[in-house]
């Protein structure tokens, strides 16, 4: 006979699990202007407190980064509504840890060129023009 795991009590869990709460993240995080013009990326990781009818109490940051991240990672974890659960008649606070990642796109570097033929000058030698050439130029911009 196998040893299941039985859960005692239930946990808050976000509707549609993970991946739900990832696709969350994403479309409600805004990031910070003081951050991006600091150029501040990493995860900011917290702590909060979540009562058995889904609603977050107190959050902590664990570990931030500044620049505005924190109090922007604090604020999403507050606006979310987990899942009711129901355990047998007893109230539960449950404290679930959270990562919220902060990462700036990319930036796409520019390269324009342009192409143009140099003037034709007459060789020394046997005074018969040489073949075309060109000069290119090449610029990066960021």
């Amino acid at each position: 006979m196998k040893n299941a795991k039985k859960k005692f009590l239930n946990r808050p869990e976000y509707p549609g699990g993970k991946e739900a709460f990832k696709a969350y993240v994403k479309l409600h995080l805004v990031y910070p202007e003081e951050a991006k013009q600091k150029r501040i990326e990493g995860v900011v990781q917290l702590l909060a407190q979540i009562d058995d009818n889904g609603n977050v109490g107190e959050v902590t940051v664990e570990n931030g980064i500044g620049g505005g991240c924190d109090e922007e990672a604090v604020r999403l974890i507050k606006n979310v509504q987990f899942g009711s659960v129901k355990n047998r008649g007893v109230r539960l606070k449950t404290r679930k840890r959270f990562r919220i990642e902060f990462k700036l796109p990319r930036r796409q570097k520019k390269i324009s060129y342009s192409v143009t033929p140099e003037q034709k000058t007459a060789s020394p030698e046997n005074g018969k023009q040489s073949g075309k050439t060109y000069s290119y130029t090449i610029r990066m911009s960021s």
